[in-house]
């Protein structure tokens, strides 16, 4: 083949089970940091009407991405353009993971419009999930499970997917299910059939059969722009999700020693328990608080210093309100944290002189941290609790001068 040699319909389009091309390089660029070719042809499918590109190589080079750019198709690669004539692979696995979500799509949305009579406005092909939109208001769980089921009839009955090109003539007297063609468009149109069931205009690759989908799961629906998002997985996905799942729920066996049928259960226990435990640690942690600032309270220093290597800020705030009531004409400097970060906490009763949110500042700078406060309370976070000693005599002096 020589890079002027015509191709008019590229071996994606002519052979959706090729795998493998001899082909040239036409010309070679770079954008974004990274080569690309234009080839006289080619087995990769360039991203384009809701499916993505493939992926596979070039010359034993890694195609990351392929799009169409004006009239050509750039591969974008993973290494150095190679030249001259070269070897196309595609990578075959997820070419046929696109393949069975987007025929899924196909027959889902002629489905929804035959039954329901649910117009697809939009559909999305993802890497787990893909789901398509439809102009319905308001999709119930039992028209949800008999969508389904419909669907898995069409999937029984093997019936054939073919593409083939019509002139624009004919297009317009045939019943094609199309939300219309791109603008500008000119030239044959491409149309994929699923034998008397749909015909409807798209360039992506499909598979040849319903059959080839091998089942199709609907995962439930959301609402979107005045319509419903409905979710679906087909083929390998739905193998790949279910086996996940299973894998899933034998380890939760295991944590929970429970059946399947008691699995929500024993987590909603599991929860319960982490509740009352949670609401038993709060209820500790109050009574430790007022015991520490009682204990504090008992002392004779005007200025009350005390740490706490395993608490929280919320702990000495908890303390320092305490303090504030038993021993209002006391300042109290509090710290947590092991080893030099963590939180410190600085107040004033309501009969003491100190103004703690103009020595708050002072004292934070000397633990390495940063802070602020309102009122008669200054805390924030630490770097340096080693330097808590240089506070205290911050504090004593304030005190004192007071």
């Amino acid at each position: 083949m020589r890079p002027d040699d015509p191709v008019e319909v590229l071996a994606f389009e002519r052979d959706p089970m090729c795998l493998r091309l001899d082909t040239v390089v036409v010309s070679t660029g770079e954008e974004g940091g990274r080569d690309y070719v234009v080839l006289a042809d080619t087995v990769l499918y360039p991203e384009g009407g809701g499916q993505p590109a493939d992926h596979g190589t070039v010359g034993g080079v890694p195609v990351l991405d392929v799009r169409r750019d004006g009239g050509e198709i750039r591969h974008v690669l993973g290494g150095a353009a190679p030249t001259g004539t070269v070897v196309v692979e595609l990578d075959w696995a997820r070419r046929f993971d696109h393949m069975q979500q987007h025929t899924a799509q196909h027959l889902l949305t002629a489905v929804a419009d035959t039954r329901f009579g649910w117009k697809t406005t939009a559909f999305h092909l993802g890497d787990h999930l893909s789901d398509i939109e439809v102009d319905a208001a308001d999709v119930s769980p039992e028209q949800l499970a008999e969508l389904e089921e419909a669907v898995a009839a069409e999937i029984r009955a093997a019936r054939p997917v073919t593409a083939h090109r019509v002139e624009a003539a004919e297009y317009e007297r045939l019943p094609v299910r199309s939300r219309g063609l791109p603008a500008g468009h000119t030239g044959s149109i491409r149309l994929v059939e699923i034998a008397a069931i749909d015909l409807n205009t798209c360039g992506g690759t499909h598979c040849g059969s319903t059959s080839e989908l091998e089942a199709l799961k609907l995962l439930g629906t959301e609402a979107v722009r005045g319509g419903a998002r409905i979710f679906y997985v087909a083929g390998g996905r739905l193998r790949r999700r279910l086996g996940a799942s299973h894998e899933r729920h034998a380890r939760l066996r295991e944590l929970l020693g429970a059946s399947d049928d008691e699995l929500i259960a024993g987590v909603e226990a599991r929860l319960q328990q982490l509740k009352d435990a949670h609401r038993e640690v709060r209820d500790l942690e109050e009574a430790l608080a007022v015991a520490s600032a009682e204990g504090l309270a008992s002392r004779a220093e005007s200025v009350v210093v005390a740490h706490w290597p395993d608490r929280t800020l919320p702990f000495l705030q908890r303390v320092a309100r305490e303090m504030s009531e038993l021993a209002p004409e006391r300042v109290v400097f509090l710290t947590c944290g092991a080893g030099e970060e963590g939180a410190f906490l600085v107040g004033a009763g309501g009969s003491c002189a100190v103004d703690v949110s103009a020595i708050g500042p002072r004292i934070a700078e000397v633990l390495g941290g940063r802070g602020g406060g309102s009122g008669r309370v200054f805390q924030g976070r630490a770097t340096a609790l080693s330097r808590r000693g240089d506070v205290e005599e911050v504090l004593a002096e304030s005190h004192h001068h007071e």
